[in-house]
Order: C-alpha cells, then sequence, then structure tokens
C-alpha cells in the first residue's frame, strides 16, 4: 500500500503480513513511516493505492469504528487517555462495540487481573498516573475492544530503561494468551528479538525482512540499527 501524511506521501508500495497468533515488528528510525502504517490500517489515514486484508476481507478505507468493530484494536503514541476520567472510566470506554459491552465484565476482571497496579489505581484520575501506568492503562483500555489483532505503536517511547523490559514483557503475554500482536517500534533490538518476523523501514519503504531472530543476525541491519 502507499499512504500519505498530510499532503506528504510517506509510505511507498509497502506490503508485510501478520499470520495469526505470532508478533510482527515493523522497525525503523523517527520518521521512517511506521506510524502512518499503524494509522492507515486503523482507518485514520486513507490508503492512496493498494489494499488493506484482514482474515480474508478487504477493510481498505473503512471508517475506523468499523475497524475497531472486526477486531483491529491501536494502542496509540503517546496513549490518548482522558486524564480527567479515573482508570476504570478509561478501561470502560474501550469496552464500546456491542460485542465487548456484553462481555465488559469479564473484560474488566482479565485486565485488572493482567495489570494489579490498575486494579490498585482504579479509583485514580488517570492523568495521574506515571508514564508506565499510563501505558498500561492504554494497554489495559484496548484489551477491552476484544481486539483479534492488536497494534502497538512505539510501546516503549518515553518509558523510563527500567520499565523497557517490563513493557514488551507484557507484549509477549498478551500474545501468548491468544492475541496476534503488530508492533512498531524505534527499538530494534527488543521489538525483532521477540517477533516472529520483522520488517525494516526505511524512508516508507520496506528493505529488509524476515524472522525477528535472523534479522538481529544480519550485518546490515546490526550495523545501521545496532551500532555493531
Amino acid at each position: 500500500m502507499s499512504g500519505y501524511y498530510g499532503e506528504v506521501q510517506v509510505l511507498f508500495g509497502v506490503s508485510f503480513n501478520v499470520d495469526e497468533g505470532k508478533i510482527v515488528s515493523i522497525v525503523g528510525s523517527n520518521a521512517a513511516g511506521k506510524t502512518t502504517i499503524i494509522k492507515t490500517i486503523s482507518g485514520m489515514n486513507p490508503v492512496a493505492s493498494g489494499r488493506i486484508e484482514f482474515m480474508g476481507q478487504n477493510i481498505t478505507n473503512l471508517p475506523p469504528s468499523r475497524i475497531v468493530e472486526l477486531g483491529i484494536v491501536q494502542i496509540p503514541e503517546g496513549r490518548n487517555l482522558f486524564p480527567g476520567m479515573t482508570v476504570q472510566e478509561n478501561l470502560e470506554m474501550g469496552a464500546f462495540t456491542r460485542s465487548a459491552g456484553r462481555q465488559m465484565k469479564a473484560s474488566l476482571e482479565r485486565v485488572l487481573s493482567l495489570f494489579p497496579i490498575l486494579f490498585e489505581r482504579k479509583g485514580q484520575m488517570a492523568g495521574t498516573l506515571s508514564g508506565g501506568e499510563q501505558q498500561m492503562l492504554a494497554i489495559g483500555r484496548g484489551l477491552m475492544s476484544l481486539p483479534k489483532l492488536l497494534m502497538f505503536d512505539e510501546p516503549s517511547l518515553g518509558l523510563a530503561p527500567i520499565l523497557v523490559q517490563k513493557m514488551f514483557e507484557i507484549v509477549k503475554e498478551i500474545n501468548q494468551e491468544g492475541t496476534t500482536v503488530l508492533m512498531v517500534e524505534q527499538n530494534v533490538f527488543h521489538a525483532l528479538s521477540l517477533s516472529a518476523k520483522g520488517y525494516i523501514l526505511e524512508n516508507g519503504r520496506i528493505v529488509f525482512e524476515g524472522p525477528g531472530a535472523g534479522l538481529l543476525k544480519n550485518d546490515k541491519v546490526r550495523q545501521a540499527y545496532l551500532g555493531i
């Protein structure tokens, strides 16, 4: 697919697959076009050319609400929480589709079990949480929508180094529970270490692809992105 950020084209014939039940990462430097990919899949940016398919269905340029109903949920960069609402209220906002609403109680129990700190903070205003806690809340809100495909946009961005490893462990646990994961991330080592398959994005084009572990052994990738 090709796509734009505003009036500027930033994606040029990008093509990739996310196998069901796997973690797939698209990694690259800042301004490579990673976030535009996520927003285009989510229906927030139009597809200029090409198509997007999900579980055999053409979803190209469907409205974002319909994308979520089909089971594709985005954890946005910057979290986009409702700071003046409580933790629990933010979580409940994630269950806005009809199917998710019917299972809100069970979903809430699952999320609070996955993130015990959110259980402790459930009556606290979201805007008063730490950065790591806000990221957990953003992920929890996404899980409340019952995603089949959960897309992470820079999940480690802005986190203290001690929390980065914890965040990737959470992504792994969510995947092991059965949710397919697509992750765009600047932290090349952590993302590829976790991924069944990875894609390297440069200037809006895929320049390398392969198993995550294999890409970490690629001399060009190691030199360009890992400083090795």
